[in-house]
């Protein structure tokens, strides 16, 4: 397996549940950091038990498209690997690199796509696209609306919907200590995690809890280029006093994080190029025993479904009317605390996730 996103630690809780089957011996290349909107991310060593975890040297890091890696010729010349799942989209030269020398090495292959709008790259992106399309062996889309874009787009091979990743749901787990809903005069959270920029739809959150009654307090985990701007933004609503800003949590530290919230909110927007592909802190928060709010964009209605609430995309009143509605009915709270939790045993764990990973892979040579 090639992935960049299994530098994260609790990522690589999948990787051990692949490699405990039978008949599976996985090796998983990833770079020694990644970088992206909220900086260089280093490998963390977190699960690494049954498998190998080979940090290749990466070339353009960074780039979602143009990033490779230059030894993995000698890496699939050592394992000589049945199997190269390319944890990539298909239009990435990455994925184009990796495909190449799985057929030269006489090895099936598979990529992962979000990719939730039907897009047309310009070249020579259109041509990598094309080339993958109609030499993959497999394909697995992150979501049932992921897949319906690259059926729209030709793909006619076997494609399987699975999301990439799962939680562990003994280290995503409830505080039992925890109440229902906060006593006397300690303020709601409301918290976010993940990258600062303008599709997320932040400057939406705070609004919203501008117009909330009583104590609260918005608890931002993350980091990105819109920081400065939602901060400034707190304070022309001034409620920078309620508005905290985490920085970046370390993926052992999210379980805790998530713990401390009476709700989360995922207020993004679909924008001209990019529209919400999962919202992994929705399952993450779920399986922590937190109430999740959703805008309606993408796939986050998909994730959700019946175990949380949504509200209309770019409706601050809306997005306050369903925080309000968790305030003031502690009933409704502990309702969506167990639909949450019980959502995710029974559709988003990592072992579900492995175990569906390992049928195709089975399917494969069938």
């Amino acid at each position: 397996m090639i992935s960049k996103a299994c530098v994260i630690g609790t990522y690589q809780r999948k990787l051990e549940e692949i490699a405990r089957h039978d008949n599976i011996d996985l090796t998983v290349i990833v770079p020694p950091a990644w970088k992206d909107a909220r900086g260089m991310l280093p490998l963390e060593r977190a699960y690494t038990s049954g498998y190998q975890l080979l940090a290749e040297p990466i070339r353009f890091n960074g780039s979602f498209h143009l990033h490779y890696y230059p030894t993995l010729a000698q890496r699939i010349a050592d394992v000589r690997p049945h199997i190269v799942h390319i944890d990539e989209e298909p239009y990435n030269l990455a994925t184009l690199h990796a495909l190449r020398l799985a057929r030269r090495a006489g090895a099936k292959s598979l990529f992962f796509t979000w990719q939730n709008i039907d897009r047309r790259y310009p070249l020579p992106f259109a041509w990598v696209e094309k080339w993958v399309l109609s030499r993959i062996d497999h394909a697995i889309a992150g979501t049932q609306e992921a897949a319906e874009v690259w059926e729209k787009k030709g793909y006619s091979g076997p494609m399987t919907v699975i999301p990439q990743f799962g939680v562990d749901p003994d280290i995503f787990a409830p505080d039992s200590t925890k109440e229902d809903a906060p006593a006397g005069d300690k303020p709601f959270v409301i918290g976010y995690a993940g990258r600062l920029v303008p599709e997320k739809g932040l400057d939406l959150a705070i609004d919203a809890v501008a117009r909330l009654p009583g104590k609260w307090l918005l608890s931002i985990a993350g980091d990105g280029p819109e920081r400065e701007r939602l901060n400034e933004m707190a304070g022309l609503y001034n409620i920078g006093g309620s508005v905290h800003f985490q920085g970046p949590v370390f993926s052992a530290g999210m379980p805790d994080y998530y713990r401390s919230l009476d709700a989360l909110v995922l207020p993004a927007r679909t924008m001209s190029n990019w529209k919400e592909q999962f919202g992994r802190m929705l399952i993450e928060g779920m399986a922590c025993g937190v109430p999740v709010i959703g805008a309606r964009s993408g796939a986050i209605p998909e994730v959700i479904g019946d175990a949380g609430l949504t509200f209309p995309e770019g409706d601050a009143n809306a997005l306050r009317d369903c925080l309000l509605s968790l305030i003031e009915h502690p009933r409704l709270r502990k309702q969506l605390i167990e639909a949450g939790r019980r959502r995710v045993l029974e559709h988003f764990t990592q072992t579900q996730i492995a175990d569906q990973t390992v049928e195709v892979y089975r399917s494969m040579f069938a």
